[in-house]
């Protein structure tokens, strides 16, 4: 095989820019609603099953409640709360970006997603240039695809 043919098949970053529309800032805000929502009803099904799982051990343990089974009430409390908190801390971040999308311009671009694809390279191709690859799109429909493909 002659060095002119050679190619490789290589794998690069693809990244999906959107174009902001109205029903793209809908569809966004619907979502990201709707991880919150999730995350409500996860924090009360948490809070939930550690009152129920507290309630089953006080029930279980004999009269007076001893150190040892306050030590397991109090581990169990810390672990809802522990995770309570990392809930919370997850929803401020949506809530965050619930925000930003609310004050994104129309047809403006936003990186959407980060995607691979396969390319063939061979002596004399530049490979900066093969590895810089958009596609930009508008409500879901490519409108453009930046860089050599």
């Amino acid at each position: 095989m002659d060095n002119g043919t050679a190619t490789l098949l290589l794998k690069r970053p693809v990244t999906i820019k959107a174009i902001v529309t109205n029903r793209w800032k809908e569809e966004v805000q619907q979502q990201l609603q709707s991880q919150i929502n999730q995350l409500d009803s996860q924090m009360q099904q948490l809070d939930m099953q550690g009152q129920r799982t507290i309630e089953e051990i006080k029930q279980q343990s004999i009269k007076p409640i001893g150190p040892q089974v306050t030590k397991q009430i109090e581990s169990i409390q810390t672990q809802v709360n522990q995770k309570k908190s990392e809930m919370l801390e997850k929803k401020n971040q949506i809530l965050q970006q619930l925000q930003q999308v609310q004050l994104l311009e129309l047809n403006q671009e936003v990186v959407q997603a980060q995607m691979e694809s396969f390319f063939r390279l061979q002596q004399g191709d530049n490979l900066v240039k093969k590895l810089n690859v958009e596609v930009v799109i508008r409500d879901g429909v490519v409108e453009e695809i930046r860089g050599e493909i």
